[in-house]
């Protein structure tokens, strides 16, 4: 059983996972709306990457005869200037995503929350996936700077994400 606090914790980043999941699903339409299918496509399969993050969430808080919280989800940012900004942005998010879930780590360890602490491990190693991928593109991106060529080859490249 959880305890309130643990509880709260976990639907308040369940919350937070379904708006990084509502995140990457406006920047696909950023994407899609520049004529870049590739991107749109990495960003929709990391919206319901995200969208699966809360669902784990969800699922474990139910599995441990806790209550579901649906609370409101902030409305994501309309405007993107540029591809190279919006991998930046989403670097930036998952640093602090990874940020949380520590915090949501230490917090279960304090309460002597084993089974908290082990479910937490798997976000914890998604997270270093999760920033190296989105690092790793936005580097990618500077490097292209303005090279449509570049851009192109790599918009192709994004598009032959598996999961």
């Amino acid at each position: 059983m959880l305890s309130k606090k643990i509880e709260n914790a976990l639907n308040e980043q369940m919350k937070y996972e379904y708006y990084s999941s509502y995140l990457y699903l406006a920047m696909s339409a950023f994407c899609d709306s520049q004529n870049m299918p590739g991107f749109a496509s990495w960003m929709r399969r990391q919206s319901g990457e995200e969208m699966a993050h809360a669902l784990k969430l969800y699922d474990f808080i139910l599995n441990r005869d806790g209550n579901i919280k649906l609370k409101s989800i902030p409305e994501p940012p309309q405007k993107y200037t540029s591809l190279e900004k919006i991998f930046k942005q989403v670097y930036e998010h998952e640093i602090h995503v990874t940020g949380l879930i520590n915090k949501l780590y230490e917090l279960a360890l304090k309460e002597n929350d084993h089974a908290t602490s082990v479910e937490l491990q798997w976000f914890i190693q998604e997270q270093v996936e999760e920033e190296r991928s989105s690092k790793d593109i936005w580097e990618k991106l500077k490097l292209a700077g303005t090279n449509s060529s570049a851009l192109l080859i790599l918009d192709r490249d994004l598009s032959e994400r598996q999961v």
